[in-house]
C-alpha cells in the first residue's frame, strides 16, 4: 500500500464548522503546528475563509489578516514543511505564496477569480482543484447528479484541459472530488467508494472528509466526536490509494494509515 500524504488543517477563522475561533492567536497557531509536525504531518493547509454550507464570503483584507500571520508563524517553526493556502482569491493566494506558502488549494477550481490562473502560472508548486456544485452559500440546496462519479470526472477532465491551454503544467494538478461540497450523503459515500475512478484521470487525488456532516447522518455523533471515524475513513481511502488526506487530527490519521499498511 502506498502511504498517502497527510495534510493537516489550520483554520484561522472564527466560524469554521468544527474548530472556528480555536486558532486565531499566534500562540495557538504555533502550538498546533508544532503538534502537527510532531505527529507526522506532510502538508499544512491554511484557510482564512469558512467554506461550511451557507457560509458568507469574507472580505479580501480580512482573509489576508488571518492567513498571512499564520503562514509566517509556520515559517518560524519550519522552513521546509509544505504549506498550502486554501483560498479562491487570487490576491490572497499571491500574497500567501510570497509569505512562504508553496501550493494553492482552490475549492472553485480556478473559476471564482479570473486572476487566479495568472497566480498559479507564476509559481512551480502543486495546485489543488476541487469539484463543488454551486457555491458554499447554496451548495447544499438539493444537490443533484445523474451519475455523480462520471459527472465529476468529466468536470476534472474539462478543467485540466482548460488549465493546460492556459499554460499550466498538468503534472502540477491535484484533484479533490469535494466531499460535502454540493453532495448528499449517498453522493459522498459513492465518491468514497470510487476513489480508483478518479485515480484513472492520472492525477494525485486528495480526499477531504474529516469531521464532515455525513458522519452525523451515519452515526449520529457531534463534530467533536468525529476524529476516530474520520481516521477509519482515512485508512479505507489509503487502501484505495488516495494520495493526500486532508484532516484535522493528524495523529489519529497517521496511526490509522500505519495500521492499514501493515494489515
Amino acid at each position: 500500500m502506498k502511504k498517502p500524504q497527510v495534510m493537516g488543517i489550520l483554520n484561522v477563522t472564527p466560524d469554521s464548522f468544527s474548530d472556528g475561533g480555536s486558532f486565531t492567536t499566534e500562540e495557538a497557531i504555533i502550538r498546533l503546528v508544532q503538534q502537527m509536525i510532531a505527529d507526522g504531518v506532510d502538508i499544512i493547509d491554511v484557510g482564512g475563509e469558512s467554506t461550511r454550507p451557507f457560509a458568507e464570503p469574507v472580505p479580501e483584507q480580512e482573509e489576508l489578516n488571518r492567513v498571512i500571520p499564520a503562514i509566517k508563524a509556520i515559517r518560524q517553526i519550519s522552513s521546509t514543511i509544505p504549506v498550502s493556502i486554501d483560498t479562491t482569491k487570487a490576491s490572497v493566494a499571491g500574497t500567501a505564496l510570497a509569505a512562504g506558502a508553496t501550493m494553492v488549494n482552490d475549492i472553485s477550481a480556478l473559476r471564482s477569480d479570473t486572476e487566479m490562473v495568472e497566480i498559479v502560472k507564476g509559481y512551480d508548486g502543486p495546485v489543488i482543484i476541487m469539484h463543488m456544485q454551486g457555491t458554499p452559500g447554496d451548495m447544499q440546496v438539493k444537490p443533484h447528479y445523474e451519475d455523480v462519479v462520471a459527472e465529476i470526472c468529466t468536470f476534472f477532465t474539462d478543467r485540466i484541459t482548460w488549465m493546460e491551454k492556459q499554460g499550466i503544467d498538468p503534472g502540477r494538478i491535484i484533484i479533490d472530488p469535494g466531499i460535502g461540497f454540493g453532495k448528499t450523503l449517498d453522493h459522498n459515500l459513492t465518491l468514497l467508494r470510487n476513489i480508483q475512478e478518479f485515480k484513472k484521470l492520472g492525477h494525485p487525488v486528495l480526499i477531504g472528509h474529516s469531521r464532515k456532516s455525513f458522519f452525523d447522518k451515519l452515526l449520529r455523533i457531534p463534530v467533536e466526536k468525529r476524529d476516530c471515524p474520520s481516521a477509519i475513513v482515512s485508512a479505507l481511502c489509503a487502501k484505495q490509494e488516495a494520495d493526500i488526506l486532508r484532516v484535522h487530527d493528524v495523529a489519529k490519521t497517521v496511526a490509522a494509515i500505519r495500521l492499514a499498511s501493515v494489515l
